[in-house]
């Protein structure tokens, strides 16, 4: 029997506690999902929360691992198939960057959710799905990875170059 590709979900919350995405990618659901969409692997980089995820599966096919921080994730993204992420800027955009398929899940335990806006904006956009906790089993499931876009960044040597004529330093 060949051995069939593996194909990494990492999930990381950053530095922050964020344990209801935890708890949401462990959950039957969620693993179900993953698995129905071909994957193999699932890596969760947990920060500082309590919550610790099962490292087995329902049925064992997928191999789940965690660890809580790491001096560099960039590893783990460049090496995923996809990213499941917080909604931080520094994750959001480091992952694009890679042209890795992310599915952004946004903590509505945050006060002031400026990070929501970010990342709806960006799924409107179509460079990245969006969910919540509650939602992630359902967005993955819904998931077309052909439908997104990639992200170019923005070109800052205009913006550069007025601030520093407004400045009055030299414009090259």
């Amino acid at each position: 029997m060949a051995e069939r590709e593996h194909r990494t979900v990492f999930v990381t919350v950053g530095t922050t506690c964020f344990d209801a995405l935890v708890m949401a990618v462990d959950s039957p659901e969620v693993k179900k999902a993953l698995l129905q969409k071909g994957y193999s692997n699932l890596l969760i980089q947990m920060g500082r929360g309590t919550y610790v995820p099962s490292k087995v599966s329902g049925d064992a096919t997928l191999q789940v691992d965690h660890f809580t921080f790491s001096p560099s994730i960039a590893d783990n993204m460049r090496t995923a198939s996809l990213v499941i992420s917080h909604a931080g800027s520094g994750s959001i955009f480091e992952t694009l960057r890679l042209g890795k398929p992310l599915i952004v899940v946004v903590n509505e335990d945050l006060m002031d959710n400026h990070q929501s806006e970010l990342a709806e904006e960006l799924a409107e956009r179509k460079h990245l799905f969006c969910a919540r906790p509650q939602t992630l089993g359902e967005t993955i499931r819904a998931m077309d990875l052909e439908t997104l876009v990639p992200y170019e960044p923005g070109d800052a040597k205009p913006v550069v170059a007025l601030i520093n004529r407004f400045l009055g330093f030299p414009v090259a």
